[in-house]
């Protein structure tokens, strides 16, 4: 099922002050999380507002189209650990409506979520579409309307709501709004948010891989180490796990998480600084000697380039080889204690001169955004601006890969959902 602007309710009318219309500007996880679960109630309606004309993009793309939709960490006080901003929010949203509960809600829907060997959970459909058709279903059970096509470049407070203005210059009326339009990647495409008193910490791209221009590894594209330890110089980060070659440098979920961490020390030195990739992952320099001591010792007649100890890739294991001047048809026995030290260098403190990074289009995320200590994380509800609510990414909250972003999500928007349901007209919840 493919969720496009000519299979949704499209309308062409207007609402006035006298409608219960509860407005929710961005149709990606947040706004459809929290539109599917607001049911009908008659007398009120819930509308979406998209941009552009597509609803949940980014959850089509994630996980390389799979949907990486929770991680199997139930333990909130650690999975808060898992996000490098927002930590104070999370602590209570996280316990309302968490990993467990997100796996509940699609499990009532006939969603069965499976976790891998690293933690991360996707549909057993391995097809993000399920997620989606899951998330959409549920929106037109809600009776939900989506229109599209709908950029905001003001909010103006009229009567007890607010009037929405469009770019194509329409205006809406809404009794309550829910924001959850994503992050933005510049500080002025926050100001309609702004002018409504709210306080914005400067984006900066988070979760980016890192460029390394013209250095001989890049030959290597597509080789994947599964087990790496990966630092950044100079600073306190340090993070584990697979590291992908790319033709530009350094990507993989270690490398994406180091972006995380270091979204703002980065940005500040304008993506320029060197990161320091121990092959081996936890293999210290005394423990990787004497292994090599072994080798000599046991298996000194066989080449070095054909004798791969250590479960490299292939054309890794080569290219340090050759990095550290170690001659084609040397022998372990015969290897130069020059060559080894250059080699032992190679494979647990190899350098790297980072200069740019390369960000996913549609789903790169966002440090930055509107500060958490305006906002309720009881409600979601602005403690600035009363009726106004917000979930997602559009808050200076966000995690490392792995799922975690996708969680913030659905318990951000879940919380802002029930909080609307309760002051919906005939609501039993009222």
């Amino acid at each position: 099922m493919s969720v496009k602007e000519s299979e949704a309710k499209e309308g062409a009318s207007t609402f006035s002050d006298k409608d219960q219309v509860y407005a929710i500007i961005g149709a990606g996880a947040a706004g459809c999380f929290a539109a599917a679960n607001m049911p009908y109630v008659p007398g009120r309606k819930v509308v979406v507002f998209e941009k552009t004309g597509k609803v949940l993009q980014k959850v089509k793309i994630s996980g390389g189209g799979r949907c990486n939709t929770t991680h199997n960490l139930f333990d909130i006080a650690e999975l808060v650990g898992k996000y490098p901003r927002g930590k104070q929010l999370l602590k209570k949203t996280l316990h309302e409506f968490g990993p467990k509960q997100t796996i509940e809600w699609f499990a009532q829907r006939d969603v069965a979520l499976k976790a891998e060997e690293d933690g991360r959970m996707f549909p057993t459909t391995d097809d993000s579409q399920t997620i989606i058709k899951c998330l959409w279903e549920q929106m037109m059970r809600n009776q939900v309307e989506v229109k599209y096509h709908k950029s905001v470049e003001r909010i103006e407070r009229k009567g007890e709501g607010f009037l929405l203005h469009f770019a194509d210059k329409s205006a809406h009326y809404a009794r309550k709004i829910l924001i959850t339009c994503g992050g933005f990647p510049k500080a002025e495409q926050y100001h309609w948010i702004k002018a409504l008193g709210h306080t914005i910490h400067a984006p900066v791209p988070s979760l980016f891989t890192f460029n390394i221009p013209r250095h001989p590894i890049t030959e290597l594209m597509g080789v994947s180490v599964p087990h790496v330890t990966v630092k950044v110089a100079g600073t306190r980060i340090v993070e584990h796990g697979p590291v992908l070659i790319t033709h530009w440098g350094l990507s993989g979920p270690a490398i994406l998480r180091a972006s995380a961490w270091g979204a703002i020390e980065l940005h500040e030195r304008n993506y320029d600084f060197q990161v320091v990739v121990n092959w081996l992952h936890d293999v210290k320099e005394a423990g990787l000697r004497d292994r090599i001591m072994e080798i000599r010792r046991l298996q000194g007649g066989q080449p070095v380039q054909h004798k791969n100890p250590f479960n490299l890739p292939r054309r890794l294991w080569e290219f340090l080889l050759l990095e550290s001047g170690v001659k084609e048809e040397i022998r372990w026995g015969d290897l130069p204690s020059s060559e080894q030290n250059r080699l032992i260098e190679q494979l647990i403190r190899h350098p790297f001169h980072v200069r740019g990074k390369t960000t996913f289009k549609e789903e790169f995320v966002t440090s930055g955004g509107v500060t958490i200590s305006e906002i309720d994380p009881r409600t979601m509800e602005s403690r600035v601006v009363p009726g106004l609510f917000f979930a997602g990414e559009i808050l200076n909250v966000d995690g490392i890969t792995g799922g975690f972003n996708f969680q913030h999500a659905w318990s951000s928007a879940w919380i802002a959902a029930n909080s609307l349901i309760k002051c919906l007209p005939n609501s039993p919840l009222r």
